[in-house]
């Protein structure tokens, strides 16, 4: 029973991520496509962002198989 919840704790945490990083991925696709000259700084931010939701998922997957 503990295997099975762990399971669909890692899989929720992997579905918000994903859900995460493409809402980040698409403002910043409409951000670029409005200001061209600005597509390095905004491409930065969206590259940290993704990079924090990945770190959170992470370590949810891992809280939620320890657990």
């Amino acid at each position: 029973m503990t295997g099975t919840l762990a399971a669909i704790g890692a899989g929720i945490a992997t579905i918000g991520a994903g859900l995460g990083i493409g809402k980040i991925g698409s403002s910043a696709m409409e951000a670029i496509a409005r200001q061209p000259e600005a597509s390095s700084k905004i491409q930065t931010a969206m590259l940290i962002a993704a990079a924090f939701i990945e770190g959170v998922a992470l370590f949810a997957v891992v809280v939620s198989l320890i657990a």
